[in-house]
C-alpha cells in the first residue's frame, strides 16, 4: 500500500523556471492573483443536487471589490481560452466563486457562463508551486494529453479537466449497463506506467477522472491525472504507482479478472514506447525543463536519497545512485524508456 505520511511542502517558482515558463508562453501578466480572491467578506456552504455537502464553499466579496475581481477573472479567462482575445468578455458572467478548504493549495473555482447561450465552464486560481508546475509542464510533454495553464508570480491558473472523478466512477461502476473491462484495466496499465516513467506521486481516485468516449463500435477510456501537487517529492517507490493505493482497488482487481501478465507487460512496453517517442519530439524542450528541475530544490534530501536507492534497485542501475537531486531521479527515470 503507498503512503504518504506528511503533508507536502510548497516550493518556489524559481527564476530559471520563470524564464522557461515565460518562453514558452506560460507565464504572463495578470489583473489579479490568487491572494486578491482572499479578501471574500462570508461564505456559505455548497452542496450538490442531491443535497449533499461537496466540501467546497461558494464566497462572496464587498460591494467595492466585486468589480475589480469579476472583471479580473474575465480577462484571465479569456487569457486561458482565447489567447487573450478581451472581444469575448463582454458575453461571460462570473457566476460563482467556490473555496476547496480542504485541499493542501485551497484552489479557488470559477465558473463563466456565456450570457449568449448560457454554456457554463470552470477555471482554477491557485497558489503557485514549482513542483505542480513542473508536474503539469511533464503532463503536457509526455502524456497523451495537453494542459492549458497560465503563472504570474505567485499564481497559476488551470483549465477544468471533464471527466468522471475516479472515487465516483468506482461508486457508480454497478450501475453501468455497458462496460468494457478489458480496454478500462488496459488502461489503467498504461496510466500506471506514465505515472511511474514521470515520477508524478499520490494518484489516488480522488486526483484523477475518468473520460469515457463513444466510438462507432466501443467505447474508449482515457485516465487523466487532475492533481499535480506530488509530482516527484516522496522517497517511496510505491507513491509513484496507482496500483498501490487502496482507493484504486477497483480498477487493480479488474485488471486481475481481466487480464494477463502477459498483456500487462505488453501494455507497459506500448506506452514506454510513446513516451520514448515524445521525448524524442520534444527533444530541447525537454532538455531545456530537465536542465531547470534537476538544479532545482523540490523535495527534502531524505526523500532523494531514498527514492534514488528504491529506483537503483528496481531498475537494477547504478545511474540513479549519482543523482544528488529529486530532477535528476526524474530524468534518470525517463532516461530508461530511451535505452531499452
Amino acid at each position: 500500500m503507498a503512503l504518504i505520511s506528511k503533508k507536502k511542502l510548497p516550493f518556489k517558482i524559481n527564476l530559471q523556471l520563470r524564464k522557461y515558463l515565460i518562453k514558452y508562453g506560460r507565464e504572463i501578466a495578470m489583473p489579479l492573483q490568487y491572494a486578491d480572491l482572499l479578501r471574500f467578506e462570508s461564505s456559505i456552504n455548497l452542496y450538490d443536487k442531491f443535497g449533499n455537502d461537496t466540501l467546497w464553499q461558494t464566497v462572496f466579496y464587498p460591494h467595492n471589490d466585486i468589480e475589480f475581481v469579476y472583471e479580473g477573472l474575465k480577462k484571465i479567462y479569456a487569457d486561458l481560452r482565447t489567447d487573450g482575445d478581451e472581444k469575448v468578455i463582454k458575453h461571460l458572467n462570473v457566476d460563482r466563486i467556490d473555496l476547496c478548504t480542504y485541499g493542501n493549495t485551497q484552489p479557488f473555482r470559477i465558473r463563466i457562463i456565456n450570457k449568449m447561450n448560457d454554456n457554463f465552464d470552470y477555471f482554477y486560481v491557485k497558489r503557485a508551486d514549482s513542483s505542480r508546475v513542473y508536474g503539469m509542464e511533464l503532463e503536457h510533454l509526455l502524456s497523451p494529453n495537453r494542459m492549458s495553464y497560465l503563472t504570474f508570480e505567485d499564481t497559476v491558473v488551470e483549465e477544468h479537466i471533464i471527466g468522471i472523478p475516479g472515487d465516483l466512477f468506482f461508486k457508480q461502476l454497478p450501475s453501468y449497463e455497458e462496460v468494457n473491462y478489458r480496454r478500462l484495466a488496459k488502461e489503467f496499465v498504461k496510466f500506471n506506467e506514465r505515472c511511474f516513467v514521470r515520477l508524478l506521486g499520490d494518484m489516488h481516485s480522488s486526483n484523477f477522472i475518468i473520460d469515457i468516449t463513444p466510438d462507432f463500435e466501443e467505447v474508449f477510456y482515457r485516465i487523466r491525472a487532475i492533481d499535480f501537487d506530488q509530482q516527484s517529492y516522496e522517497g517511496k517507490r510505491s507513491v509513484y504507482m496507482p496500483q498501490y493505493f487502496k482507493q484504486n482497488y477497483p480498477l487493480v482487481e479488474i485488471g486481475m479478472k481481466y487480464m494477463t501478465s502477459e498483456s500487462v507487460q505488453q501494455y507497459q512496453i506500448e506506452e514506454r514506447s510513446l513516451i520514448a517517442g515524445r521525448l524524442r519530439v520534444e527533444q530541447q524542450r525537454m532538455y531545456e525543463l530537465m536542465s531547470v528541475m534537476a538544479r532545482d530544490e523540490i523535495a527534502s534530501v531524505d526523500n532523494t536519497e531514498s527514492l534514488k536507492k528504491e529506483l537503483a534497485r528496481w531498475y537494477q542501475s547504478d545511474r540513479f545512485l549519482k543523482c544528488k537531486t529529486m530532477g535528476e531521479i526524474v530524468w534518470a527515470s525517463l532516461e530508461q524508456v530511451l535505452i531499452h
